[in-house]
């Protein structure tokens, strides 16, 4: 409440009463501030501007709540647009390129057709990625579909695959533990895939990549991808699994950096982590944990 008095001089004196009711143990109490002097027009000069402040700040959150939502519409417009535009035309090529290989082909012929091939691949696992990235980011996260699996027989037929994907490449494989985990097959077989193609960009191409498979009571499920090369930096490491982060691969294929961002969802999914651990002396290693079962998961 604003108050005014009136000296007999003729000064005014300028007020202001703020008055609070609270109850305390039981009571009614009243509290009471009375402010005399100049310090009103002040107050008034800084209630007028912190309305103003309040106003601005409402006006921008709204304007970034509705440019998430424009986002939003876009990210679901360009999930249509991959799904169909890119999709049919390159299973068009793909099957193109299985009716051309029944014919009889020259060395130089079945060498290029190879090569598009895996061209071919690449850019769907490229389109798989960056659909499940949206899926990731605007949706209620990645699908997956855990059933009891023997890990170390899902393991060897994916590493099969990506042998022939990579013939100049030796890609071994360890095994330890012989029991069956809870994993979607297909999930895993998309992280090694992503696993894999990282260490072939940026490890040494004259040595092996190890991926090792591993089940037990006390450690639970584990796969686990080691190249050797150089390591990571330190800084990099810190944001490696963030989408869009790539390191230096000179000479080798380059992604849109969501290969790691779509491991750690595809764990996390399971109920796991994944941890590297990259030095000069012993290589680089992507490790993936998760629980044996979906009752032990982390919520």
């Amino acid at each position: 409440m604003k108050l005014e008095v009136k000296h007999r001089d003729g000064t005014v004196l300028p007020m202001i009463l703020n008055a609070v009711r609270r109850e305390r143990s039981g009571a009614i109490v009243h509290d009471l501030a009375l402010s005399i002097g100049r310090d009103r027009d002040v107050y008034e000069r800084e209630l007028v501007m912190s309305r103003e402040e309040l106003r601005l700040l409402v006006h921008e959150a709204t304007r970034l709540e509705e440019q998430a939502k424009d986002r939003a519409l876009f990210a679901e417009q360009m999930v249509g647009i991959v799904s169909h535009d890119l999709r049919n035309p390159l299973s068009a090529i793909h099957l193109g390129l299985l009716a051309l290989s029944r014919g009889a082909l020259n060395s130089n012929q079945i060498r290029i057709l190879g090569r598009i091939s895996q061209s071919t691949e690449r850019a769907h696992r490229l389109i798989a990625d960056l659909l499940d990235f949206t899926a990731a980011r605007v949706g209620k996260g990645l699908k997956v579909s855990p059933r009891p699996i023997d890990l170390h027989t899902h393991v060897a037929e994916a590493l099969e695959e990506l042998r022939v994907a990579y013939p100049d490449r030796r890609i071994d494989h360890l095994q330890d533990g012989a029991q069956a985990c809870w994993a979607d097959p297909d999930r895993l077989a998309q992280m090694l895939g992503n696993l894999v193609s990282n260490a072939v960009s940026y490890g040494d191409p004259a040595r092996a990549i190890t991926v090792s498979s591993l089940v037990s009571d006390d450690r639970g499920a584990q796969v686990e991808v080691h190249n050797f090369g150089p390591p990571i930096p330190v800084a990099t490491v810190e944001h490696l699994f963030e989408p869009m982060v790539r390191g230096d691969a000179s000479g080798a294929a380059r992604s849109v950096g969501l290969g790691l961002y779509i491991v750690r969802q595809i764990i996390e999914a399971h109920g796991g982590h994944v941890i590297v651990r990259s030095t000069e002396a012993a290589g680089t290693a992507f490790t993936a944990n998760f629980p044996l079962d979906p009752a032990s998961r982390r919520v």
